[in-house]
This record gives structure tokens, sequence and C-alpha cells, in this order.
């Protein structure tokens, strides 16, 4: 197989588009360069990021000399726009998934419009697939328009249609051709699985742009905020969207896998699983912002998961529970970090505090939108006699630490949560519960938070119990409503996490610089979304300049398109899985909080 090696292009130089069953990033150049095909939890086609030599692509490319390239959205929607620029001409690249309003079942199939704005250009398109995260063989057939690329170990075909000729050399798909000013050509790949029909090329090229456009705009228009930063939210709610499964109601903590948290590390995760926290704090989001549609999508995801009695942190998309985690080894890695991981151990650890997150937002549901059932709240009952015999435990926590089991304070916190908001469910219902023993266990678990995760010495609540430092996660704990965001104890906590783990506004979540803190060697850079929880936790405390001074500084660290991934390196680059949902809905969530504070100091003037 011919293999033809690309440059790694900076993580933060890529868009997505998608169709709510998967994504594709497209690079400032225009070439798609990471992709899992049909679904987010598929094997790879496309997958250069994560190998320059055989991880495959799809490539449009204006023969320009010198040109620079810039990207943006169509505002409202995730229609992206590639333009290039340069003396001899301008060229624009219009690439999306199309989406069919109320047709789950519509093919995953990516339209690429190339149109040359002004001169005369040449443009070469290529297309290389790579099946089976580049392991599986495949045959090509090809006609003059037409392309099939056929894998019948993956039972996957992808066809590449277009209005202009095609040809396969070494069983990769070209095509070259010379757009005068203001002519249009469309290059269409669709991922056909079990011998499914493809659409009509004419489907694509005159139908497919308008109806996905219209989703979109229709979707966004939905939404219930007008406040500040409007823009931004907007754009990270359409991110999340992107994330979450249209079939399953469910959503990826990412749509990537192998996307190092350092460059040469070992830290190199697959996100694209669909964890109980991560979820939860999404449909927090949706709906804080009105769309409730989503909400309740996940909700009867999660009520058929209820029926386990022991949930699972995280689960494949489809709610089954197998996700064994293993090496690709023939992957080179992004800048050479490997190793290349698919599938997530932490799938098997203890993870308590998620029956917080879950039942929080259950109650944020059952207030500001639909009541749940009593059915459902007998599932709920049974997920907190699990808190109530798994809260003095430890576990692996929030951030997955693969060394030993400690007791944590977000664990314990989220277990306080999850008592406090099931009573506030039963007590707004009027549904049956056992007052005394809950009520007990709840203050039971305030007092243990409150006296034993408090260190004198240091003057803030505590990683774990008996630690001698601090973590970011203590920020949930006026977010959650724990604790007045102006305690005292709160306020020195702040003071603590402001001088060990900021550096300007960025924020670590722990200082993995101390001994064998999570298991695992190397280093890793601030975590973006404990940035945005700061920020929150500034507002809440009164702190309003600096919250809005900061707020706008960490939107300067986001990609040309406002996309974020998980971390950010020494040199402000994007590293981890791209883009993360846990950061926009973060963001969102900050910025919701600062329009608040803002209003209501300016109601008071």
């Amino acid at each position: 197989m011919n293999h033809t090696k690309r440059p790694f292009q900076p993580i933060e130089n890529y868009g997505i588009i998608g169709n709510l069953k998967t994504v594709a990033l497209v690079s400032l150049q225009g070439s798609i360069d990471f992709m899992c095909a049909p679904n987010f939890d598929s094997p790879t086609v496309f997958a250069t990021m994560l190998d320059s030599r055989k991880g495959g692509f799809f490539a449009v490319e204006p023969d320009l000399e010198n040109f620079t390239s810039k990207q943006l959205y169509l505002p409202g929607t995730a229609i992206l726009l590639t333009r290039y620029f340069s003396d001899a001409g301008i060229a624009e690249l219009t690439d999306f998934m199309p989406i069919e309003k109320g047709n789950v079942a519509l093919n995953s199939a990516i339209v690429r419009q190339i149109k040359t704005v002004r001169g005369s250009i040449n443009f070469k398109v290529s297309c290389v697939p790579r099946f089976g995260y580049s392991e599986s063989d495949y045959e090509t057939e090809c006609l003059e328009t037409e392309i099939k690329f056929i894998c019948k170990k993956e039972n996957l075909q992808i066809n590449m249609i277009s209005d202009k000729a095609l040809r396969v050399t070494k069983k990769n798909g070209y095509s070259e051709f010379t757009l005068e000013e203001g002519e249009v050509a469309t290059i269409v790949i669709e991922f056909l699985e079990n011998g499914e029909e493809g659409k009509d090329f004419g489907f694509y090229k005159e139908q497919s742009y308008h109806q996905t456009k219209n989703f979109w705009i229709d979707w966004i228009n939905k939404t219930s905020y007008s406040g500040r930063y409007s823009e931004l939210i907007r754009r990270s709610v359409i991110t999340l969207k992107l994330l979450t499964s249209v079939k399953h109601g469910s959503v990826v903590a990412a749509p990537t896998f192998g996307f190092p948290e350092a460059i040469g590390g070992n830290r190199n995760w697959d996100y694209r699983y669909t964890w109980i926290r991560d979820a939860a704090f999404t449909m927090y989001a949706f709906l804080k912002l009105g769309f409730n549609d989503e909400a309740t999508a996940f909700i009867d995801w999660i009520f058929s998961l209820c029926q386990q009695i022991d949930l699972q942190l995280v689960y494949q998309i489809n709610g089954e529970t197998s996700i064994e985690e293993k090496e690709l080894k023939h992957f080179e890695g992004y800048r050479s970090s490997k190793p290349v991981r698919i599938g997530n151990a932490a799938a098997k650890q203890l993870q308590i505090d998620i029956y917080g997150e879950l039942i929080d937002t259950i109650y944020i549901y059952n207030k500001s939108y639909k009541p749940i059932t009593y059915e459902f709240w007998t599932l709920i009952e049974k997920q907190i006699a699990q808190v109530i015999k798994n809260w003095k435990k430890a576990d692996h926590g929030i951030w997955e630490i693969r060394s030993e089991k400690k007791e944590f304070l977000h664990t314990r916190l989220m277990c306080w949560v999850a008592l406090d908001r099931a009573i506030k469910i039963a007590e707004h219902r009027s549904f049956p519960y056992p007052e005394n023993e809950w009520h007990e266990i709840r203050s039971d678990i305030y007092n243990d938070i409150y006296h034993n995760f408090w260190s004198e010495k240091l003057g803030a609540w505590v990683q774990y119990k008996g630690a001698t430092h601090v973590d970011a996660s203590v920020l949930l704990m006026p977010l959650t409503h724990f604790i007045s965001p102006i305690e005292p104890r709160w306020l020195s906590t702040m003071k603590v996490i402001d001088e060990e783990l900021l550096v300007d506004v960025l924020v670590y979540r722990y200082n993995n610089g101390l001994r064998n803190i999570d298991g695992l060697e190397g280093e890793e850079g601030t975590f973006n979304m404990c940035s945005f929880w700061f920020i929150e936790a500034l507002a809440k405390s009164g702190e309003i300049e600096r919250a809005v001074e900061n707020f706008e500084k960490m939107i300067g660290y986001a990609n040309h398109l406002h996309l974020f991934s998980e971390e950010l390196g020494k040199k402000g680059e994007h590293l981890g899985n791209f883009p993360q949902a846990f950061t926009h809905l973060a963001l969102i969530s900050a910025a919701v909080e600062l329009n608040k504070q803002i209003e209501r100091r300016t109601s008071k003037l």
C-alpha cells in the first residue's frame, strides 16, 4: 500500500464537521486528517493525525504559491468554510456532513464544495482511505465520476462521487481540475454499511447544503439564552451537539483518541465513549440553554441504564459496558507520542462520584423542564442505596487515578450532591423516601467533608483525606452549592489554589510533580475546564472584574474557531483529545454565571 508522509499539523489547526453520528476534523489547509466512520466509536478511516505516513487523509489542495488560509463557520451552523488567499487568486472550500431533519438513518457522508472566488485555479483532490485503524485491506472499483473503496473485513464501503473526473492510483482516489472564477465543483464521500444504497449525487449537490444549513439554524434558534457571550455560547453548544448521538441520546467525551496530553508522553487516551459524569454535565448545559429535547433523550438513555443497580462510569454510546483498552502499536502517534490507545481501562474503575452528577442532572430536569415518573424515582432510590453503601470507600476519583484508591474530596462532595438532590426531588414531588436516614447521611457526609478534608496548615480543603495539597476539583464546592462562595474557609481555599495551581489564568488540575500522585509518568498541560471552573468560582465569590478579565483571556487560548482541546501546553498549544465536551460545557457554565452576576450588579446601580 502506498504511504505518503504528511507533516503533523498543530491540534488547534482543525475544525470539526459532523452529522450526530460521527465527526471529521478538517485542517486549515483543507485536509480531513481524522475521522472514525460510520460512527463515533468505529475504527478510523482517516488518521493522519496519529500516523503521518499510513494514517490516511482526504485533502483538497489549490495550486497556489505561498497561499495563506483561514477558516470560519457559517453563523449558527456546523458548516465549515476554508479559504485560500494568494496573489494568483482566492479559493473557497465548503465542508459539511449532511443532516436530514427527522431522519436519523441518513448515511454518514461528507460534502466538499470547491469554488474559485477570484482568478483561475487548479485543484488537486486526494482521497486516501485507511480502513480499520489502517490495518484492514480494501479493493477499489472506478467509474469515470465514482470510486468505490470496499473493505470486506470492516463491512464498510466508501463511495467517492464527483462532477469532475476521478482516477485511482495505487488504490487511492484522485482528481485534478481547473475552476474559473465563480465555478464550483462538488466531491462527496459516503460511508455505507451492510450493502446500503448510496444517495443520488443530485441530492448531495443540490439539496443537502440547504437542508443541513436549515437544520442547524432551526436548532440553534431554540435556545432560551439571550445574555452576554451569546456567540461563544452558541459555538460551544453546537460543538456539544456535534458530540451527541442522535440515535442513542448519549454524548462522547471527545470524538478522538490518542491525542497526547504532553508531546512524546504516554497519557494518550480514548475519549469516544460516554462518561456518566461528562454527559450529565453536558445535559446540565443543554437544560440551562433551553435545549430540552437533548436532555430528554439523555434521560431516556440513562433510564435504561438505571435498570442496573451498579452503574458503570463509562459506556459505549449504545449503552453497552464492554470497553477493553489496547494499544495500536503500528501507529507512530501524534508527533511520536506513544502508545496510541483505543478502549479505556477506566471503565473497570470505581468512581463513586458519578451518582452525584447524574442525580443533579435529573434534579434540574425535574425542576426546570419535565417531572420524572414515579417508576424513575424508584430507580433513583436504588442508586441512592448504592451511595449510602459506598460513600465512605476510597475510589479512583474524577481524574481516574491509576495508582492506589483514595478518599477523594470530589467523590465525597458528589455523594453529598446525590443525597441532597434526591431529597429535594422527593420533597418537591412528595415521593415517599426514608427521610430520617437520608437526612442523617447527608449531614454525616457534609461534616466529614467540612472537618476531615480541611488542612489547617495549608488553609484549604485538600485533594483527599490526609493530603497536603489542593486539587482543582474542589472548585466545584461552591458550584454545587455545598459551600457559600464567601465562606472564610472557601476564600482561603481559593487563595491556595491561586498560589499553587494557577499560571495567570491557566489551571493545573493538581501538582502532578508530586511523587506518584496518579500512577503515571510524565507531565501534562493545564486543564481548560478547570480554568473555567476557577472563573465561575471567582464570579460567585464577588470578584466579577477579575472573573471577566480571566474569561476574556481564556477565550484567547481557543483556536481560530473558538474550539478547545482538553489541555494547553507550555507554549499555549492545544493538547489532549479535541474538541473536548467538558471544556465547552464549563465555558458555557462560566459564561452564564458571569452574565448573571453582571446583571445582578447592574440592577443594583
